[in-house]
């Protein structure tokens, strides 16, 4: 009997949570089946998805094909009616034990086709944290799932529900096995990282938990993968401050740098407040490096707001852009304000933000030239320093271990060593 294939489409969540499903799907012996683990986070995004299912099917007739993630759970229906598609599970439903065992006995047709429910009543993480997720370098730990807050641009709290955390003692127990395993950093990922703590007794706050991995485990580098810089609180800077085992890299959900636009999505701060952010950051931690989201094209964005956009990129010393097109959600507040903008000027818009960051990341690398950097070798050849730059390597080097590199030059996105 052949294993499950498994597709994931999106965030590193989602990835994530298809190492869940892949021991769940063994654990209740799944045969020959295809799984898509969707992401909604754009219109394009669901395109997508529906385009990877039809050629899942084409390529494996005879096999099931269940579809499950973000879009799945948003918008079971309209997946349940695509002939290629044989189950739709939610995302809720994907974590349960229950659910595979009733998928691998369902050949002939003994559970119902879609099984999705409300994604807003869930109040606990699932009980699935995966031992070593990522390479064999670097872990990822899921701390935290789902979103309190309501973006008008955003479809995602409605895929993965209202905010729930992993319990401090969890996490750090789990740190601790993954650095025992050899894992020389660990990420701690979520939806909405810095609302981790507030459904936990004594509502602490991510901060808190970051100190204290820092103190009861000897994780070489630990590293945040996305924060609302809004909510940093004052351990986080503390943090930041005081504990080199803290990456010197943040990845910021600006979304915007103009103040309407921003009140518009519904945003909890302004532009100064990014601004405000990124100066006490990197004046704690001289060599601290931003990544950003940025949308381009939002509804009403006039040339003026979106220069405000591209000039937070200096503002902000940003280096790592993630640049998003405005795309329209069916279900969202923003999908209701008339878009003005023609999609050509929003493909103009966010090409011009990626030019923006790709000028950044070379001015950055430029000036490490001759620096000596840390590096965690994702592969023989290539590595990332602590700021999260790629660094390419002429000779092999222990994949997993950290190395001392002296910065020889750069190739436009890499530096070399």
């Amino acid at each position: 009997m052949s294993a499950p294939k498994f597709t994931t489409l999106g965030c590193r969540l989602n990835a994530y949570e298809t190492q869940a499903m892949k021991a769940l799907a063994e654990d209740a012996g799944m045969g020959d089946a295809v799984v898509v683990n969707t992401c909604a986070v754009t219109q394009e995004a669901v395109r997508k998805a529906r385009q990877e299912i039809r050629r899942l099917r084409r390529e494996n007739p005879g096999a099931r094909v269940i579809v499950t993630g973000c879009a799945a759970q948003i918008d079971p229906d309209s997946f349940a009616a695509m002939e290629e598609v044989d189950s739709v599970i939610g995302n809720t439903e994907k974590m349960s034990p229950d659910t595979w065992r009733g998928l691998a006995g369902d050949f002939v047709g003994e559970t119902e086709k879609v099984q999705v429910n409300d994604i807003m009543s869930v109040t606990e993480t699932a009980g699935h944290l995966i031992d070593g997720f990522g390479t064999r370098s670097r872990a990822y730990v899921q701390v935290q799932n789902g979103c309190d807050h309501r973006c008008t641009f955003c479809i995602i709290p409605y895929g993965r529900g209202n905010s729930r955390s992993v319990p401090a003692g969890v996490v750090v127990d789990q740190v601790k096995r993954l650095v025992q395993s050899g894992f020389n950093e660990v990420v701690l990922t979520g939806v909405d990282l810095t609302s981790w703590g507030a459904d936990l007794p004594g509502t602490p706050r991510l901060g808190d938990l970051v100190m204290r991995l820092l103190k009861l485990t000897d994780v070489p580098r630990l590293r945040i993968s996305s924060i609302d810089s809004i909510e940093a609180d004052e351990n986080l800077m503390q943090a930041i401050a005081t504990e080199p085992r803290l990456m010197p890299h943040l990845h910021l959900s600006l979304q915007h740098g103009d103040d309407l636009i921003l009140k518009r999505m519904k945003r909890r701060h302004l532009r100064d407040d990014a601004i405000a952010f990124c100066e006490e950051a990197r004046r704690l931690r001289p060599e601290m490096t931003f990544g950003a989201d940025i949308i381009a094209g939002f509804p009403t964005e006039t040339e003026a707001h979106f220069e405000n956009s591209l000039k937070l990129v200096e503002d902000c010393d940003l280096t790592w852009l993630h640049v998003f097109p405005y795309s329209a959600r069916p279900g969202t507040p923003a999908a209701r304000i008339p878009q003005k903008i023609d999609g050509r000027t929003i493909k103009h818009r966010a090409a011009r933000l990626r030019d923006a960051g790709r000028a950044a990341v070379e001015r950055h690398l430029a000036a490490q030239e001759g620096q000596t950097h840390r590096v965690l070798m994702e592969a023989p050849d290539m590595g990332r320093t602590e700021q999260f730059a790629e660094v390419g390597f002429d000779t092999p080097q222990t994949e997993g271990a950290v190395v001392t590199a002296v910065i020889r030059g750069h190739s436009g996105q890499r530096l070399t060593a």
